[in-house]
C-alpha cells in the first residue's frame, strides 16, 4: 500500500500525517470514493472524481483539488503491481475545532492505493433491522460518516453473510452498506429508483447503460420484501462489479442464475473495452 496525504507520499501508511482536530476525525465531514484499478489501470475515474465533487458540494465542504488527487492517484499506483487493487480518496473539511461548526482552513486530500483480491462471483446477504433515511441531510452524499454502515455489516458478519441490505422508512428495498442491489423477476431486472434513498452508485450507472441494449431494467421501488420471492438476486459495485447472491437471510438461491450469469458477460466484455467509460 502506498499512501499520499496533500500530495505529499508517506514513508509508511502508520506514517503521522493528519491532525488530531481534522474534522473528518472529529465528526465524520468529509466525503470518499473508492476506485478499482483492473490491469494496472484506475476503472471509471472520470466518474468517481465527479462524484466526489458532487457529494463535496452537497456537503458544503468546497471544491476539492481534482489536480492534485490525479496527481496523487498516479504517484501512489507507481511501483505498484496492481492486476487487480483500489484506490480509496477521501477528501475532509479540514482542521476544525472540537464540536460540529467548521473550521475554515484548508481540504486534507488523502489517496491510498493498495493491491487486493477480486471479490468472489457469488456472495450472500441478510436484511437488517434499521432502515436508511431517503430524506436525510446526506442522502445521495457519499460521505465518511460511515459508522451506520460498520454496524449493518458485523450485524452481517455475525450473521454469516457478506453484506447487509436494507429498506429506507417507507419499508422500500433501498441498498446494501456498499452496493447497489438488483433483483429479476420473469427474466426483467429490477433496481430502486434513487428516491428511494439508495447512492448514486458508479457502477449502478453502467449497469442500466451498458445491460439494457440485452436486457430489459427497471427502476422501480418494492417493499423490501420483494427479496423472499425474486427468482435472482445481485448486488453491484465498485469491486464487485455484478456479484450473484446465493442466499438472502435463510433463503437459498441456485447463483448466479441465467439473468445473472447474461449481466456479468456483458459487464466483463463492456469493462474490458472502456478504461474510463
Amino acid at each position: 500500500m502506498k499512501v499520499s496525504v496533500n500530495g505529499r507520499i508517506l514513508q509508511s501508511p502508520d506514517e503521522p500525517s493528519i491532525g488530531a482536530l481534522d474534522h473528518g476525525l472529529i465528526v465524520g465531514d468529509g466525503v470518499f470514493e473508492t476506485v478499482a484499478v483492473i490491469d494496472g489501470q484506475p476503472f471509471a475515474l472520470t466518474r468517481h472524481l465527479e462524484r466526489l465533487s458532487r457529494s463535496a458540494a452537497g456537503l458544503g465542504i468546497g471544491r476539492p483539488d481534482v489536480g492534485l488527487l490525479r496527481g496523487a492517484i498516479a504517484s501512489t499506483m507507481a511501483g505498484q503491481e496492481l492486476g487487480f487493487g483500489r484506490i480509496r480518496i477521501t477528501v475532509t473539511s479540514g482542521a476544525g475545532p472540537l464540536g460540529s461548526p467548521r473550521g475554515s482552513g484548508d481540504l486534507t486530500h488523502v489517496v491510498a492505493t493498495e493491491s487486493c483480491e477480486r471479490p468472489p462471483a457469488v456472495s450472500t446477504i441478510v436484511t437488517v433491522p434499521w432502515a436508511r433515511n431517503e430524506r436525510g441531510a446526506l442522502v445521495g452524499l457519499k460521505t465518511t460518516s460511515y459508522a451506520e454502515n460498520a454496524k449493518m455489516v458485523e450485524y452481517a458478519h455475525h450473521h454469516g453473510a457478506d453484506e447487509a441490505v436494507m429498506a429506507n422508512t417507507r419499508g422500500e428495498l433501498c441498498e446494501g452498506t456498499g452496493s447497489n442491489i438488483m433483483y429479476v423477476v420473469d427474466g426483467r431486472i429490477f433496481t430502486p429508483t434513487l428516491e428511494s434513498g439508495c447512492l448514486a452508485g458508479i457502477t449502478r450507472e453502467l449497469a442500466l447503460k451498458w445491460l439494457a441494449p440485452e436486457l430489459e431494467i427497471v427502476e422501480e421501488d418494492a417493499p423490501l420484501r420483494v427479496l423472499r420471492t425474486a427468482d435472482e438476486i445481485m448486488l453491484v459495485g465498485t469491486t464487485r462489479t455484478i456479484q450473484a447472491i446465493s442466499r438472502v437471510d435463510d433463503r437459498l438461491l441456485d447463483a448466479p442464475g441465467p439473468v445473472t450469469a447474461l449481466a456479468q458477460q456483458i459487464w466483463r466484455a463492456r469493462e474490458a473495452e472502456h478504461t474510463d467509460p
